[in-house]
């Protein structure tokens, strides 16, 4: 199972950007398909996740209302759609998939990851 992360890059604080996560060698629809971030420093944190057929979603607190996951099951890809970004979500944004039916937020809950996209935000 490979998980490609795409579309981070630097945006000045308050601005959008719209991660992809483009995967392979697996059924992507038997999978949750989750996105965490990490700051340096800091220890992995849960984003956003989807369920297998894009139905049911759960969030951040820190994020609702300002991010979107979504999926397209035919192109075997999840986004990660971020408005209002602030300068402390400056971080290595990460796709995981996850073969369980509960939408989790735990990143030891997922068995694939990606590589990671960095997204860096300047005050």
């Amino acid at each position: 199972v490979q998980l490609v992360e795409s579309g981070g890059g630097v945006v000045q604080a308050g601005g959008s950007l719209r991660l992809s996560c483009a995967t392979s060698g697996h059924t992507f629809n038997w999978y949750a398909m989750g996105w965490f971030r990490q700051a340096p420093g800091k220890d992995r944190e849960f984003v956003a996740v989807i369920s297998r057929s894009g139905d049911n979603t759960l969030y951040a607190d820190s994020v609702k209302g300002r991010f979107t996951i979504s999926r397209d099951n035919a192109k075997n890809t999840v986004h990660l759609q971020m408005y209002s970004l602030k300068h402390e979500e400056k971080a290595a944004y990460f796709c995981a998939a996850d073969d369980y039916l509960v939408l989790h937020t735990t990143d030891t809950e997922y068995q694939y990851w990606g590589q990671g996209t960095q997204v860096t935000v300047s005050s």
